[in-house]
């Protein structure tokens, strides 16, 4: 993991199209901008979490149906 120390109004450069700028520091919690383009996703790391867990949950779901129509199509 690289870690880098920035102060407030500082930024760190990703690639050469995504910007991350310290905007504001208030006790234990800091405010981050983000400029990228819009192709890519930002999300906090607990929403993406939910999000990949709902969509294992929805494919998982997909096969359980594929199964059963199948098997439903088998029976005289």
């Amino acid at each position: 993991m690289l870690v880098l120390t920035r102060k407030q109004n500082e930024s760190i450069r990703i690639g050469d199209d995504i910007d991350i700028k310290v905007l504001g520091i208030e006790g234990d919690q800091v405010k981050l901008g983000i400029n990228a383009p819009k192709s890519v996703d930002i999300h906090r790391t607990e929403v993406y979490l939910d999000i990949q867990h709902r969509n294992n949950e929805a494919a998982n779901l997909s096969v359980d149906v594929l199964d059963l129509l199948k098997n439903e199509s088998k029976e005289p």
